[in-house]
């Protein structure tokens, strides 16, 4: 019986996203997203917020249309759709750190950015892109 494990995040990313080029022709899009979560304090009433990010990465062959990095901008609103998966590394107080790491495979622009051109007659239109999904199985 196969299982599916895929998380759906909406959130705003927090800077442009980075293009890395792989030595195996494979080309990684990195971006930061950030999911906050709203709550009113019972002792306080106090309006509460906490954020946590998640860092999220694109995969494309080496050649591969990269269209999409035109709307991964600073502030963009997206709607993500992958793998998750916890990534741990050593810091230099020598203490372990952990984070979420999504591996995408679908990317909806909800709302862009300021710094993407929008004309008038589609801003309200969502911007969709199915990404290698196939290549995230090459890879893991």
């Amino acid at each position: 019986m196969a299982t599916v494990f895929e998380t759906r995040l909406i959130g705003n990313i927090g800077k442009d996203a980075v293009v890395r080029s792989m030595d195996n022709g494979v080309v990684a899009i990195n971006f930061p997203v950030a999911h906050n979560k709203n709550w009113k304090d019972k002792r306080t009433g106090e309006q509460r917020t906490k954020t946590t990010w998640i860092n999220c990465t694109i995969w494309k062959r080496d050649g591969a249309n990269l269209r999409i990095l035109e709307y991964l901008k600073t502030g963009t609103l997206v709607e993500v759709v992958g793998t998750p998966f916890p990534k741990g590394y050593l810091q230099d107080d020598q203490t372990i750190k952990t984070e979420i790491r999504l591996n995408v495979s679908k990317t909806n622009i909800l709302r862009p950015g300021n710094c993407v051109k929008n004309d008038a007659d589609n801003s309200n239109d969502e911007v969709n892109f199915d990404d290698d999904a196939e290549l995230e199985d090459d890879l893991f």
